[in-house]
């Protein structure tokens, strides 16, 4: 689809994955002009029916039969990070537009073969990096960007939840590292592409991973247990190259069982002063967001929201604001024929970061990017 996006008709978009899928992107394509919702995907039966009643769509199993149904010009790929790289090798491979989850893949190389098998078929793919999209963090980018705390000297960022510090909480891909799983794909990879965001580029790194509960019960109800390989800790020291080129370090404390939390917090320290943004909500990761800077003198001081970034809408869960947002992006870049931001391009430099950091913390050595 090529030209305005002003005048065509919306996207018709599949959903493929229906745990975050359904409880999040399904309202955001339902709310945005520009998408409207034509199927659903998922591999089991019975889970499929009850979506498709819920939300009177019709569904399918075969995901070729998918990708060949006439109305289905794009798709929203929300499935564990394990299947995604060949179901978006398939989607691209039948001219599909693509909002994907993050981590896109397993490994950098793979979302590089997606990048490069994107930019040849000349569909746009979209990374659920939705921080992007969220006005405080738009806020802070800005004020960076104006030089708010004068030459970056330091950045720190801590996400400490505790959604899984439950240990009776069951053993899943979660669990286990060569599914994807653990903090570094589900929680590094946003932080890491916000710091090149707001900051630069990753230039190397260590790291230390953790499992604080090595073992979880299967879900069959039994009593049998299976081992954790996914980290639910992981800590690292980034050096970031800024736009000046300077060096600048950042240290990254990640964690899903800490209780009760820290939240999420990113602070830069600089030469001018210091900036602040951090929330301390469990519940949601969107909401509950608020700025701080210090001048010369050091006190932090709120800073108010600013109107011109806020969301038209929202809703009680946060997420489903930000994503809409990525979502209005997506659709006007695949409709306008123009890269999308965040693409496939940031994706592998986040995916770069989770590689070489499971290296680092495997070999306990320093990893160049």
């Amino acid at each position: 689809m090529t030209g305005s996006s002003t005048h065509q008709r919306p996207l018709g978009v599949a959903l493929v994955g229906l745990g975050f899928g359904e409880k999040v992107h399904l309202p955001a394509l339902r709310d945005c002009h520009l998408t409207e919702p034509v199927a659903l995907w998922h591999h089991r039966n019975e889970r499929l029916d009850q979506a498709c009643n819920a939300h009177g769509l019709p569904g399918f199993t075969d995901f070729d039969a998918l990708l060949a149904d006439p109305r289905v010009d794009a798709l929203v790929i929300a499935t564990p990070p394990e299947p995604r790289f060949a179901l978006a090798q398939a989607a691209i491979a039948a001219g599909k537009h693509l909002l994907l989850e993050k981590p896109v893949a397993l490994e950098a190389a793979q979302v590089e073969a997606l990048q490069r098998q994107a930019l040849q078929a000349g569909v746009s793919v979209a990374v659920d990096f939705e921080y992007r999209g969220v006005p405080e963090f738009q806020q802070f980018a800005a004020l960076l960007q104006d030089g708010a705390v004068g030459t970056p000297w330091l950045v720190k960022l801590d996400w400490l939840m505790g959604s899984r510090a439950d240990a009776s909480r069951p053993w899943n891909w979660y669990s286990q590292r060569a599914a994807g799983g653990g903090v570094l794909g589900s929680l590094g990879t946003h932080a890491f592409d916000t710091l090149h965001w707001l900051v630069g580029p990753t230039r190397n790194l260590s790291a230390q991973r953790s499992m604080a509960i090595p073992q979880r019960p299967l879900a069959d109800g039994r009593g049998r247990m299976a081992a954790v390989d996914a980290e639910d800790i992981a800590l690292l020291l980034l050096e970031l190259e800024d736009r000046q080129g300077r060096c600048i370090p950042a240290q990254v404390a990640l964690a899903s069982v800490t209780k009760p939390g820290r939240g999420y917090w990113i602070e830069v320290y600089g030469s001018e002063g210091s900036l602040v943004l951090g929330s301390s909500n469990q519940s949601d990761y969107v909401h509950g967001f608020k700025l701080w800077r210090s001048g010369p003198s050091g006190a932090l001081e709120e800073i108010s929201p600013d109107p011109s970034l806020a969301f038209p809408q929202t809703w009680p869960d946060g997420r489903l604001a930000a994503v809409r947002r990525i979502t209005q992006w997506w659709a006007e870049a695949a409709m306008d024929g123009r890269p999308m931001v965040p693409g496939l391009s940031e994706a592998v430099l986040s995916q770069r970061v989770c590689d070489l950091a499971l290296e680092s913390a495997d070999s306990g050595l320093r990893a160049r990017l």
